[in-house]
């Protein structure tokens, strides 16, 4: 089988290998990532810091390659530690990977190398982005972001299998919109910190929901994950719980006027969150009932995003 894949590999060129390339970053999942950097620019630009489409748009590539490798490495752990072959009720493609190692569309080899390849590209373009804008800053936090992504799948750590996945994930997320910003402001500033607290809180909620899908086949392997933890009972309410205070953490930080009142555009995601939620409660120990459930947790996300990126914007048209 080895020797099929090689030589499957040697014959794909040019737009083909290109387009499985795409496919093994599960692009799907890419578009959290730039709308987390529109988010983030739309703060800098919303305070009168300027705006420059050139840097938004490098910071956003950048942005996007740390989550396509993150997802590249994620696939290749869960091949080797058996998670993704043993996950046969996942429902695609919220969870269990592309699965492309599983389907003999690509080998462990051509994943690890491509996730290689990306950190290799990764770096000198972090640091040429630092130098144009003069700061070590964004230097750090892509540093920061980069290794939170390495180590949520990847061994010795494995944060993702410690319970911790959410966590990290919130935190990436988090980073992602305050780096945008200081991408533009070029220095630290509280609006940004604040709105990308309830970004991240919702995305750490839609990794939650994805690993109820997950669960038998981590607990099998030995993933920890908080579901495994918890239970579907107990991580049912966790997830309703991150929904509910990521929403009202938003309604909290306008009234103490810490960002502007049309950051609560960002509340239009609240029914989509609220709706999942009950969903889940329902279905906690049927996850093959929650595929609306998931789709609706995702939209919840890029709807939130979004309608704060729209307020903000919406700010910066009368500056």
């Amino acid at each position: 089988m080895n020797a099929l894949h090689n030589v499957d590999s040697v014959r794909r060129t040019g737009w083909a290998q290109a387009w499985l390339w795409w496919r093994m970053t599960r692009p799907g999942f890419l578009l959290l990532t730039v709308v987390a950097c529109a988010l983030g620019t739309a703060t800098a630009a919303a305070c009168g810091c300027g705006l420059s489409l050139p840097l938004a748009a490098a910071a956003t590539v950048l942005a996007v390659l740390v989550h396509a490798t993150g997802n590249v490495f994620n696939d290749l752990h869960d091949a080797r530690n058996g998670a993704d072959a043993t996950n046969t009720q996942g429902i695609s493609p919220f969870t269990g990977g592309s699965r492309l190692i599983q389907t003999g569309q690509v080998t462990e080899r051509e994943t690890d190398e491509l996730a290689k390849g990306l950190l290799i590209l990764l770096v000198p373009a972090g640091l040429w982005l630092a130098a144009h804008i003069g700061s070590g800053k964004v230097l750090l936090l892509g540093a920061a972001g980069l290794v939170l992504a390495w180590a949520y799948s990847a061994p010795p750590l494995r944060l993702m299998s410690r319970g911790l996945g959410e966590l990290t994930v919130a935190l990436v997320w988090f980073l992602v919109v305050i780096g945008a910003d200081l991408v533009q402001r070029q220095q630290w500033f509280l609006i940004p910190a604040s709105v990308a607290l309830n970004f991240s809180g919702l995305v750490a909620a839609l990794l939650l929901i994805n690993g109820f899908v997950d669960a038998k086949a981590d607990a099998r392997v030995g993933k920890r994950t908080l579901v495994v933890l918890l239970g579907p009972d107990r991580a049912s309410l966790v997830y309703l719980a991150l929904v509910v205070s990521s929403h009202l953490w938003l309604w909290i930080s306008v009234m103490w006027l810490i960002p502007p009142a049309e950051a609560l555009w960002g509340l239009v995601s609240a029914p989509l969150s609220l709706f999942a939620a009950a969903l889940l409660r329902q279905n906690r120990y049927q996850p093959q009932r929650l595929r609306l459930a998931l789709q609706l947790s995702v939209t919840a996300v890029l709807v939130h995003g979004l309608a704060m990126t729209a307020g903000f914007v919406s700010l910066s048209w009368y500056r």
